[in-house]
C-alpha cells in the first residue's frame, strides 16, 4: 500500500524549529505564489506538469523510442522523395527548364514531406521532449557570449505603503524590526484610512517609538519563549507538517508544506484522534501559537480553552488567564458573557448547566431561568452570582421577598409580575425545572470556584465573551481534575458564548479563533447551530475529540456537516472513520483484472498438444484476458484511517470560507 512509505520515514519526535535570525528584506520579499488552501505559500515551488511527466519519463526508453523514430522518418522520407520523382517519371510530367520554378518545386515537395515526417513521426517519438531536456542545454553550453555586466540587485522598498505618513517613517530603517512590528504596523497604517487627525496621530507614535508603535496593549512584540512552530504572517499562515507525496494526494499538494490560515479557519475545524497521537502538539498547540501572534499584530483575538495541565503555551502568552479552582489567577469568568439581553444570556447560561441525558428538559429550563435573571438584572441593575441565582431557582424566601420589594420600589413589578408568579407556582413540585438548575448549579458553587463567579464586591475582575473586538489572547484552564462536571458545563458555557460573541460582532475586522482542546463535553445541538453561523461572521473554532462516540448519535452527522474541515488522526475506531469516509466521498479509480480461463481454441493438432503438454507438465494451458475499467473507491476507507495511518501523520480535508475545497491529504505533523 501507498502508506508504507511514508510509515517508515521520521520516526522521532517533533521538536521546534531553530529560529534563525530575521532579516525584514529578506522575508518581506520572500516569493508567496497564489496556492490551493492549506499550502504554505512562502518559498512554495507551484507544481508543474510538463516538469513532473519528464521526471516520470525515464531517459532511456524516451531516447530510444525517438531514435526509433528518426530512422523510420528518415526512411519514410527518402522513400517519399523516391515515390514522387517516379510518379513524375510514370506519367510523363516533366519539370521546367527554368531553374528557379525546378528549384522551387523540389523545395516544396521536400517541405512537405518533411512536415509529414515531424508531425508523425515526431509526436511518436516525443522529439520535442528530447529537444528541451538535452538538445536546448547543450546548445545553451556550446554558444559563447560577452558576458554581461552584472545587473544591480532591484532596491525594494518595504515601508512603501507606509510612506504617506510622512518623514517618520525613516526611523523604521534603521531599528531592528520583526515580522510581528512590520504586519502590526500595516495593519495600524489600513485602519488610519484617509482621516486626517488618525495620520497625524500615527505618524507621532511612529517618530517616538519607532518600530514599538502602536503595539499591542500588553506591549509584547513576540511571544516570551520563542515560538515552537513555523509562521508567516504576512499571509497569517502557520505551518503544521508537510503532504506526503503519496497516490491518494492531489499532486498540488504532493511535498508542499501544510498549513493553516484564517480563510480556512474561518469554516472551523474539527480533528479525532485518541490520546497520545499528537492533537494538542501538533494542531492545537501551534494553531493557538498562530493566534497569539496574530493578536500582537492586530489582526485576530484568541480564546484557548483546555485542561490546566494541557500544554497550550505558557501563561505569558495570554493576556487573561481564567483559572476556576486556582486561586492565584487573576482573572474570573463572566457567566453571562457581559449579553446586552437578559433573556439570551439566560438560555444560553440554562444550555450549559443541562448535560445531554437532560437536554429533553432544555426549553422548560431556559424558560425558568429568564424568569429570575430578567427581573434579577431589573431589580439591582446586573446579573446576579452564582450563589444568588442557586437560592432564587431554589425557592429561597428571603430572596424572593427582597426582589419583588425592589422592583416595586423601582415601578417594574407589573412588567416582571407574570413571570415571578408563574415561577413561585412551580416552587416544589417535583417537575419545577428551576430544582434541576439549582442543583446542577450547586456544582460551580465550591469555595475553590465560587470566588470566580459570585459576582459580589469580592469577586476577581470577571472576563466576558463581548470584548472579542478587541486583539485579545484568553487562556481558560478548566478544572478537568478535581470538578470534572464543573468543568464540562464551563466548556458548554464558553462555546455558546463565544460563538454569540463572535456572530453578534459589529466590527468584525479581527479574526476571532477559539481552540478548544476537549470539546466532548462541548458539542449540543445548540453549539453545533451556533458554529454554523461563524462561517459569514470572519470567525471560527478548533474542535478536539477523542472519539465522535462520546457524542449522541443524533449530533455525529450534524457536527460533520456544520464543519468545513474535518481531520482524523491514526488509532481512530473504525466507527469513527466510517464518519470521515462517509464525509470525503468516492472517486474513479482505474482498476485491471486479469482473468485466466483454460484454452480451447484450435483444432485437433492444438488439443492434442495441449493434452501432451497437461500430461508431461502437470499444468493446464489458459489464456489470458485483461480488463480495465473505472469503479468507485472511497477517498480513505475506514480501514485505511483506523489501522494504515503512520504514526505523526493525519488526513485532513479543507474548505476555505470562500468554497474552495480541498480532498483528504495524507500529511506528516512532524516536519
Amino acid at each position: 500500500m501507498e502508506l508504507n512509505d511514508a510509515r517508515t520515514q521520521h520516526t522521532h519526535p517533533r521538536l521546534p524549529p531553530p529560529r534563525a535570525p530575521f532579516h525584514l528584506l529578506t522575508w518581506a520579499t520572500a516569493p508567496r505564489p497564489e496556492a490551493a488552501p492549506g499550502i504554505y505559500r512562502q518559498h512554495h515551488v507551484p507544481h508543474d506538469p510538463e516538469a513532473a511527466e519528464q521526471a516520470r519519463t525515464p531517459a532511456g526508453p524516451l531516447l530510444l523510442r525517438a531514435a526509433l523514430n528518426l530512422a523510420v522518418g528518415l526512411f519514410v522520407y527518402l522513400e517519399g522523395v523516391s515515390l514522387v520523382q517516379g510518379l513524375l517519371t510514370t506519367f510523363g510530367l516533366t519539370v521546367p527548364n527554368s531553374f528557379v520554378i525546378s528549384l522551387l518545386i523540389a523545395a516544396a515537395v521536400n517541405a512537405s514531406l518533411i512536415i509529414v515526417v515531424l508531425m508523425v513521426f515526431g509526436r511518436m517519438g516525443r522529439w520535442g521532449e528530447v529537444w528541451r531536456r538535452w538538445i536546448v542545454p547543450v546548445l545553451s553550453h556550446t554558444v559563447t557570449e560577452i558576458p554581461a555586466a552584472p545587473e544591480e540587485p532591484p532596491v525594494v522598498d518595504v515601508w512603501a505603503e507606509l510612506r504617506p505618513a510622512g518623514e517618520a517613517v525613516r526611523r523604521l530603517e534603521g531599528e531592528q524590526v520583526g515580522d510581528v512590528d512590520y504586519v502590526r504596523l500595516h495593519q495600524a497604517w489600513r485602519t488610519v484610512g484617509s482621516d486626517p487627525a488618525a495620520w497625524q496621530e500615527f505618524a507621532g507614535q511612529v517618530a517616538a517609538r519607532g518600530a514599538a508603535a502602536c503595539a499591542h496593549p500588553s506591549e509584547q512584540r513576540d511571544l516570551p519563549g520563542g515560538r515552537a512552530a513555523r509562521h508567516d504572517l504576512l499571509v497569517r499562515q502557520v505551518r503544521l507538517g508537510t503532504a506526503q507525496d503519496v497516490p491518494k494526494n492531489p499532486v498540488a499538494h504532493r511535498n508542499a508544506g501544510f498549513a493553516l490560515d484564517p480563510r480556512v479557519l474561518g469554516t472551523s475545524l474539527l480533528a479525532v484522534g485518541p490520546a497520545g497521537t499528537g492533537k494538542t502538539a501538533s494542531l492545537a498547540r501551534p494553531v493557538a501559537e498562530a493566534l497569539c501572534l496574530q493578536a500582537l499584530a492586530g489582526a485576530a483575538c484568541a480564546v484557548v480553552v483546555g485542561a490546566s495541565d494541557a500544554d497550550l503555551g505558557p501563561d505569558d502568552w495570554y493576556d487573561v488567564v481564567i483559572a476556576p479552582g486556582d486561586p492565584d489567577a487573576p482573572y474570573g469568568l463572566d457567566l453571562y458573557g457581559a449579553a446586552p439581553h437578559s433573556d439570551e444570556a439566560a438560555a444560553r447560561l440554562a444550555d450549559a448547566l443541562l448535560p445531554d441525558e437532560l437536554a429533553p428538559r432544555a426549553e422548560s429550563a431556559r424558560t425558568a431561568m429568564q424568569q429570575v435573571v430578567g427581573p434579577y438584572r431589573a431589580a439591582y441593575g446586573g446579573y446576579p452570582g452564582v450563589r444568588a441565582l442557586r437560592a432564587l431557582l431554589a425557592g429561597d424566601g428571603e430572596g424572593w421577598a427582597e426582589l419583588g420589594e425592589r422592583l416595586r420600589k423601582s415601578g417594574r413589578w407589573p412588567e416582571f409580575e407574570a413571570d415571578l408568579q408563574q415561577r413561585e407556582r412551580m416552587h416544589g413540585r417535583a417537575d419545577d425545572p428551576g430544582a434541576l438548575l439549582a442543583d446542577r448549579l450547586a456544582l460551580l458553587d465550591r469555595p475553590a470556584l465560587a470566588a470566580g463567579f459570585s459576582g459580589g464586591p469580592d469577586a476577581k475582575p470577571a472576563f466576558a465573551m463581548r470584548a472579542l473586538e478587541h486583539p485579545l489572547r484568553v487562556r481558560v484552564k478548566l478544572p478537568e481534575r478535581s470538578h470534572p462536571e464543573a468543568a464540562r458545563i464551563l466548556s458548554r458555557l464558553l462555546l455558546g458564548q463565544f460563538t454569540q460573541a463572535a456572530a453578534d460582532r459589529r466590527d468584525r475586522e479581527l479574526f476571532a479563533g477559539m481552540v478548544l482542546d476537549d470539546a466532548t463535553a462541548a458539542v449540543d445541538a445548540q453549539a453545533i447551530r451556533g458554529v454554523q453561523r461563524l462561517r459569514g461572521a470572519n470567525a471560527g473554532v478548533v474542535l478536539l475529540l477523542r472519539t465522535l462516540s462520546d457524542l449522541p448519535e443524533a449530533l455525529r452527522a450534524p457536527l460533520f456537516g456544520a464543519v468545513g474541515n474535518r481531520m482524523a488522526f491514526p488509532g481512530i475506531a473504525p466507527w469513527d472513520g466510517r464518519l470521515f469516509s462517509e464525509a470525503w466521498g468516492t472517486h474513479l479509480v482505474r482498476e485491471t483484472a486479469v482473468t485466466h480461463v483454460p484454452d480451447t481454441s484450435g483444432g485437433t493438432v492444438r488439443r492434442a498438444g495441449r493434452l501432451l503438454r497437461k500430461a508431461l507438465s502437470g499444468t493446464t494451458a489458459q489464456t489470458e484476458s485483461v480488463t480495465t475499467r473505472d469503479v468507485e473507491r472511497h477517498r480513505w476507507s475506514p480501514s485505511d484511517l483506523a489501522h494504515a495511518l503512520p504514526s505523526g501523520h493525519a488526513v485532513v480535508s479543507l474548505t476555505s470560507v470562500t468554497g474552495e475545497q480541498v480532498p483528504p491529504l495524507l500529511v506528516d505533523l512532524r516536519h
